[in-house]
């Protein structure tokens, strides 16, 4: 970023013939351009303080914005003024972006003086520098309250209103084209500075209510599934209370990678185990609720499906689209018994006989078992629920069953 405003002060520079500097509306330095004249009075005290100590005195601002440079439109003549430390005449271009005053460009007043047409140039480029100051603002602003309230509000008056103050924050952002992407489970600060990822536009913390890492559920009986032979038997742990929103900007809906990218820098700090969800892309901020669904579900099914994890995107999840959609609730009555933590061999068995389409003999490969093993399992299965593993209506409800479990 600075060295577009580097560029773009060097421009006016160029225009105008005289080195151009550019502060802030604080009066704060951020660019300057290159000093080669052998004129002593051209740096004269104040302009010497701006550039060494990268800030004006208060007096001086004051002074300056009495010629009404915080008003103006269109450049301001401003007269030397010896006793104040300026030697020479300065022309000083308003820095706007819609109406707003964001910071000043200052240049050295000279004979001849620059013509309309270049100065008009000039402003041109200065409501370039504009929009740049007005991006790094909306970057830096802190949106967490704004985003909060529009992802915990239900359909309705207070949605609209929420929507409605997260687009006036954002500004000419807001009709962009964003993802929206969930790191679960998030033990960071409350809402880290937006200017800390590259592309988000707002970030905030939720309350999560999905588990807390791979192979874990938020309360319930542990899943039942590994991910492949001779893994681990795993184990419920409590669900952790948050997780991180980051509204990201995009500039295709084909290229996710801004979101991808911010997906995986926020996942280091969360620790091993998070997981990051993305959403489908959306212009716009009318349906961030359900952006946020989505997200939700993507890491949720993470979390529950290691293939689809440590970062997966709402456009892949397949059956869990379906699957996370269902409201949690206490498992099917029929397999309630075969989830206990006395049958999770069986419960394994049952979910990769399943997941290979009840095909025997790949099903005893994946598991490293007999086939004989593998029938005596599947009857001790189809004893404990009361289903019958060759009727499909039957093997639907155990597959969804075992499914969803890991959510």
């Amino acid at each position: 970023m600075k060295g577009d405003y580097q560029e773009l002060v060097d421009e006016i520079s160029a225009l105008l013939g005289a080195p151009a500097t550019l502060e802030n509306r604080d009066f704060g330095l951020i660019a300057f351009g290159a000093h080669d004249s052998d004129d002593d009075s051209a740096m004269d005290p104040v302009r010497t303080r701006s550039i060494l100590t990268r800030r004006s005195t208060p007096a001086v601002r004051a002074w300056f914005e009495g010629f009404g440079i915080t008003r103006a439109t269109g450049p301001v003549r401003i007269p030397a003024a010896p006793d104040a430390g300026v030697f020479r005449d300065r022309i000083c271009l308003p820095v706007r972006h819609r109406g707003v005053v964001l910071g000043y460009v200052w240049l050295l007043d000279a004979e001849p003086a620059p013509s309309h047409d270049r100065l008009t140039a000039a402003m041109e480029v200065a409501a370039r520098i504009g929009e740049l100051l007005a991006d790094e603002e909306r970057a830096g602003a802190d949106l967490s309250r704004e985003l909060r309230a529009v992802l915990a509000a239900e359909r309705g008056w207070q949605y609209d209103m929420a929507v409605a103050a997260l687009r006036t924050a954002l500004g000419p952002d807001a009709e962009g084209l964003h993802a929206l992407v969930c790191v679960a489970p998030w033990a960071g600060e409350d809402s880290p500075s937006p200017r800390t990822v590259p592309g988000a536009a707002a970030l905030c913390a939720l309350p999560w209510r999905g588990p807390t890492g791979p192979y874990a559920t938020a309360g319930g009986p542990a899943p039942v599934a590994d991910p492949g032979p001779g893994g681990p038997v795993l184990e419920a742990r409590p669900g952790p209370p948050r997780a991180l929103a980051v509204l990201v900007r995009l500039r295709s809906a084909d290229n996710l990678s801004p979101a991808t990218t911010a997906a995986e820098r926020l996942r280091g700090p969360a620790g091993a185990a998070a997981v990051a969800g993305i959403a489908a892309p959306r212009r716009g901020l009318g349906d961030l609720d359900h952006s946020w669904h989505e997200a939700t579900a993507a890491a949720r099914a993470a979390h529950a499906q290691p293939r689809l994890g440590p970062l997966a995107h709402w456009s892949e999840l397949g059956p869990y689209r379906l699957l996370t959609a269902l409201p949690q609730a206490e498992p099917d009555p029929a397999v309630r018994a075969l989830l206990g933590p006395a049958h999770t061999e069986l419960a394994r068995t049952a979910e990769v006989f399943l997941d290979h389409a009840g095909q025997a003999g790949r099903t005893a490969a994946a598991l490293g078992i007999h086939r004989q093993t593998l029938y005596y399992r599947l009857s001790r299965v189809e004893q404990l629920t009361g289903l019958d593993l060759d009727t499909g209506e039957d093997r639907l409800l155990l597959h969804m069953a075992l499914k969803t479990a890991r959510l």
